[in-house]
């Protein structure tokens, strides 16, 4: 049986843990050969690229922070330096910081800033230089960048919502040459950053439609399915795996 991403190359930008972690396996299970990045977690990377092995597949970490320009662009081109090519790029590092705006210090808001924004900046144009006709650009945006009904959020919403305004815009610059740029806007999902058990968990679970935290495994299906060809007419699109949370 052939796999739906066989033979691409698919770069995931914090992808030692949570989310990025789920997307880098499911990718990797679905044919692709996998780059991750992480900033600290080291000994977390390794065991997501052991665990793509054992299944056959092929994956490589590298250590880059997403708030670092050089360290950005430096993973892209080793990626291709390793394995050719790149076609699929998942701007999937992300932090936030909760707390109340006014508490919010502006080195916090920089740290937000840096990662959110200008890292999904950085690593997308550097990524543009390898990308023909097929090339997919996948950001991970949040629910909260169209809709916020939790408070503690803001510069985390507002770098949400830019990332949303640059995927449709950026849709429209890169269409002509056959590349697709779509942004997939998790609501709360169980996370070591995000816990379903932790203190923030009862107002986010209460705004869903379906009364529960998602799971990674459900971003990842999305992102897999946006990655591969069947969505080659889906562009500048914000699609929401929210369990209702934005309905």
């Amino acid at each position: 049986m052939s796999k739906k991403l066989e033979g691409k190359i698919a770069l995931i930008t914090g992808g030692s843990r949570g989310i990025g972690a789920a997307i880098a396996k499911r990718l990797a299970a679905d044919g692709a050969k996998v780059a991750i990045t992480y900033t600290k977690g080291a000994d977390a990377a390794a065991s997501v690229v052991k665990e793509i092995e054992r299944a056959g597949g092929k994956a490589i970490a590298i250590q880059a922070d997403a708030a670092d320009a050089d360290a950005g662009k430096a993973a892209v081109e080793k990626t291709v330096a390793t394995f050719g090519r790149l076609d699929v790029l998942v701007n999937n590092a992300g932090t936030a910081i909760p707390k109340a705006f006014e508490e919010t210090t502006l080195e916090e808001m920089d740290r937000v800033l840096d990662i959110n924004i200008r890292g999904v900046f950085v690593a997308t144009q550097a990524a543009l230089k390898h990308m023909t006709a097929g090339g997919r650009i996948i950001m991970i945006g949040s629910a909260v960048g169209e809709r916020v009904q939790t408070p503690g959020l803001v510069p985390y919403s507002a770098t949400k919502g830019a990332v949303k305004i640059f995927t449709q815009g950026l849709s429209r610059e890169v269409g002509s040459r056959g590349i697709t740029v779509n942004n997939v806007q998790p609501g709360p999902i169980d996370t070591d950053l995000n816990p379903a058990a932790g203190e923030w968990a009862v107002p986010q679970k209460a705004v869903t439609a379906l009364n529960r935290y998602g799971h990674v495994d459900e971003v990842a299906a999305l992102v897999a399915f946006v990655a591969g060809a069947e969505s080659s007419y889906i562009t500048g699109a914000n699609l929401t795996v929210d369990g209702g949370m934005n309905a």
